[in-house]
């Protein structure tokens, strides 16, 4: 079984900042230590039968300064197939010549900016969606992560949307919700952004909610996200290594191959076919 894990992340901790990694800094874990260390491809092991075929890297905190930097070590460092979300301030003056600079990177994608409690804020500034447009118009992806069950936050979302109508837009973590299934604001949350064609969902990090998840209640969460989004528009992932609060990286990949709830076709397209779309890692 080949897959792409479309959403992961490497850390070089003697290469770069990782401000939220110090455990003085937020996010106060108690149990930060376990990620606290450098990640390379060597750490994503996979049991006999599953092969990671290639994946897509998540923006680290590396040098949110310089965030080509991240893309710089990665491209020395990582052999498998990648593209790479970088980080990019949405609300920034420069954020053209960013992209430019990010853009000579050949595994670059898109970009993210984390809004999550900040969401209204960040979403308010006069120059976000000149910057969306930007890269609606480079044809570029902007990741998302925010808590998709507060109502306010999508009213804003939608405007812009409706302003950016091609932009690529990938939701994050099953919508950030504060639960590990799909309340009714969820719900309506992410209908509202699946009406737009180019929108698409990443179902992952459960382990952030509840470190004691279990896998029956995400095969719900996935479940409802298909019957939102259709099944070419979902994307199963693993957080790595932040899956590692929870369980060891191919367990998710594992149970899902051998849950009874999704044919092998739906299995592929969430593991496999969705992500080498959406991300046009373009792998046979």
């Amino acid at each position: 079984m080949n897959i792409i894990d479309p959403h992961l992340h490497l850390f070089n901790l003697e290469l770069g900042d990782y401000h939220w990694l110090q455990p003085t800094n937020s996010p106060h874990w108690p149990d930060k230590g376990i990620i606290n260390k450098s990640f390379t491809e060597a750490d994503l092991q996979l049991a006999k039968g599953l092969n990671l075929a290639g994946f897509v890297h998540i923006e680290a905190g590396f040098n949110n300064q310089q965030p080509e930097l991240e893309l710089a070590m990665l491209a020395e460092q990582c052999t498998l197939p990648f593209k790479s979300i970088a980080f990019a301030d949405i609300t920034g003056k420069n954020f053209a010549d960013k992209i430019n600079t990010l853009q000579q990177y050949s595994a670059f994608i898109g970009v993210r900016h984390i809004l999550d409690e900040q969401a209204i804020a960040i979403l308010s500034q006069p120059r976000v969606l000149q910057n969306l447009k930007h890269l609606e118009k480079q044809q570029l992806i902007f990741e998302l992560q925010c808590d998709c069950s507060d109502n306010a936050v999508i009213e804003l979302l939608v405007s812009h949307l409706q302003q950016v109508p091609n932009l690529a837009l990938i939701i994050e973590h099953c919508g950030m919700s504060h639960s590990n299934t799909v309340s009714k604001n969820l719900r309506y949350g992410l209908t509202a952004l699946a009406s737009f064609e180019h929108c698409f969902i990443k179902c992952s990090g459960w382990e952030m909610r509840d470190r004691s998840w279990q896998f029956d209640q995400a095969l719900l969460c996935i479940s409802q996200i298909i019957d939102i989004f259709a099944e070419a528009r979902v994307m199963l992932a693993s957080n790595f290594p932040l899956s590692l609060f929870s369980s060891e990286y191919q367990q998710l990949w594992q149970n899902l191959r051998n849950a009874p709830h999704f044919s092998e076709q739906t299995v592929m397209a969430l593991c496999y076919q969705n992500a080498n779309r959406i991300y046009q890692l373009n792998l046979s």
